[in-house]
């Protein structure tokens, strides 16, 4: 099942895919969010006929997937061959930082970068969405807290993000830095989350080609990690690293610029597009 949020920003309505068709929700959900990802509640959704659900009209904007996102967690550098090219050594525990909820758009949306951004950088990455309160949670059943898996787009600007002391938080959470979306796909669609090829492209030139595979924690094992330190809510979204291709590690250095077009893709998650604009 392949569930949308639709319309204007602060305004999404809940919908769901049918084949090219996005149907509306709204008859029988408020919205999609943690209140409405646990096992039950998705079962409900799936067992609705999406032909009695009204067609919606036109080409409405798809927002992020998810809304009322509680936590926006993040992993760093968790593919090998990504860690390589940043000349850095394999971690010992997955590196955690956060991303400021401010920073959600939809898929599509415009990425701004913000004044005095020199070195904004693309990271296409699997989202894990939590569907369930999840605490002390072994990897043998972390994964039956997902309630579905998205594409994000980690933008971030290496300047703010390296040197202007303090956590990566800060190069990570500029507003319009985390598309997401445009699907939330439930998990019992995605046979194994550790065999996903993802693309990025920059203005048609692929920059990003990996696989979920090179992952040096799995999905299972992050999920698992993270509930040893605190509680999982339903709505909690896991933004799970990004493979190699990222402008920062190109020799030389590529940089994102006014005009540029990022287009992601993860096997069964669907595509994201955005244009870059400049912060007044």
């Amino acid at each position: 099942m392949k569930l949308v949020r639709y319309g204007a920003p602060g305004a999404e309505k809940p919908g769901l895919m049918d084949g090219d068709t996005l149907r509306d929700l709204s008859g029988h959900v408020d919205d999609i969010t943690g209140a409405v990802l646990d096992d039950a509640s998705l079962d409900r959704l799936r067992a609705i006929d999406p032909a009695s659900l009204a067609a919606v009209d036109g080409n409405p904007r798809i927002g992020p997937c998810v809304g009322n996102i509680g936590k926006f967690l993040c992993i760093g550098l968790n593919y090998s061959d990504h860690a390589a090219e940043q000349g850095l050594p394999i971690p010992a525990h997955p590196i955690l930082f956060f991303k400021a909820n401010s920073a959600i758009v939809g898929p599509n949306d415009d990425v701004v970068m913000p004044r005095g951004s020199k070195r904004s950088d693309w990271e296409v990455e699997l989202g894990v969405v939590i569907g369930k309160e999840t605490k002390y949670v072994s990897e043998a059943e972390a994964l039956d807290s997902v309630a579905g898996y998205c594409i994000v787009n980690d933008v971030s600007e290496r300047e703010f993000q390296q040197n202007l002391t303090g956590q990566w938080t800060k190069g990570k959470s500029c507003d319009t830095f985390g598309p997401t979306g445009p699907y939330l796909v439930t998990r019992d669609e995605i046979a194994d989350p550790q065999a996903l090829d993802m693309s990025l492209s920059v203005n048609g030139d692929r920059m990003q080609t990996g696989n979920t595979a090179t992952m040096i924690f799995s999905v299972a094992e992050i999920i698992s990690h993270l509930s040893q330190l605190f509680t999982l809510h339903p709505g909690d979204v896991i933004s799970t690293g990004t493979p190699p291709g990222v402008g920062d590690g190109m020799k030389p250095q590529r940089y994102l610029a006014v005009g540029d077009v990022m287009e992601l893709t993860i096997d069964g998650l669907g595509t994201q597009r955005q244009e870059v604009k400049q912060d007044a």
